[in-house]
């Protein structure tokens, strides 16, 4: 059964939250502030967050930052501004999902569902490919430069291994969201640039003469490597 954290400062919210989530087979555990909600993150280790954005003491772009940090777990924001601003901010700082108050509790599970989906599509195997000093292992679903793990959230890590699969060959951002975010992604293409731009930050001391996520104009990404 896996385990969701809501951090939700409106107990209302909160309980048909997770009375619908209860239903939907999934263990539920609450934090009403930023602090308290990372006490329980680091305590339990859920398989997902679904976070607040207004929250006393520390709010929620805060704790997503702290939890980017150290952790991919998939993050799903919830918030009452709608402003596109707004959205590409919470894309930008890494959130997987992003959904504006009022919701359906329904729709809540149903992102939920969806982002758990979101898995790097890739077949079980124990073998590590090398490139230059950037390592992927497939197998454990972890990326390393220089020796080092680097942390990405699960949907930048979903992208670079769907991409470092196909190198040197170029998709396109339409191709990407189905492939990566999905169907049912209903948001604008413009989070592949954000999730590219993540990695390419993560990425930096890749080094240029092995490979490098490539931008082609008017076509797409590509993952190149010299071979």
């Amino acid at each position: 059964m896996k385990l969701i954290l809501i951090v939700e400062d409106e107990p209302s919210i909160a309980r048909v939250l997770s009375a619908y989530l209860k239903k939907a087979g999934f263990e539920v555990i609450h934090a009403s502030d930023g602090l308290q909600a990372l006490e329980l993150f680091r305590e339990r280790e859920p398989a997902l967050v679904l976070l607040d954005v207004m929250l006393p003491g520390l709010d929620g772009w805060e704790v997503l930052q702290l939890i980017r940090e150290h952790h991919s777990c998939p993050v799903i924001m919830l918030t009452a501004r709608d402003g596109i601003t707004d959205r590409l901010h919470g894309l930008d700082s890494g959130a997987d999902d992003y959904m504006t108050k009022p919701f359906m509790p329904e729709e809540v599970v149903a992102r939920v569902h969806a982002v758990l989906r979101r898995r790097p599509f890739l077949q079980d195997r124990s073998s590590k490919r090398h490139f230059g000093n950037l390592v992927i292992d497939d197998a454990a679903k972890c990326v390393y430069l220089n020796g080092a793990e680097v942390g990405l959230s699960p949907r930048d890590l979903s992208l670079l291994l769907f991409l470092s699969e196909y190198p040197n060959r170029t998709f396109t951002r339409d191709h990407l969201i189905e492939q990566v975010w999905g169907m049912d992604y209903e948001g604008s293409d413009r989070a592949v640039d954000l999730s590219v731009k993540r990695l390419r930050q993560s990425l930096s001391h890749w080094s240029s003469d092995a490979g490098e996520i490539r931008t082609l104009r008017g076509m797409g990404y590509q993952f190149w490597i010299n071979e």
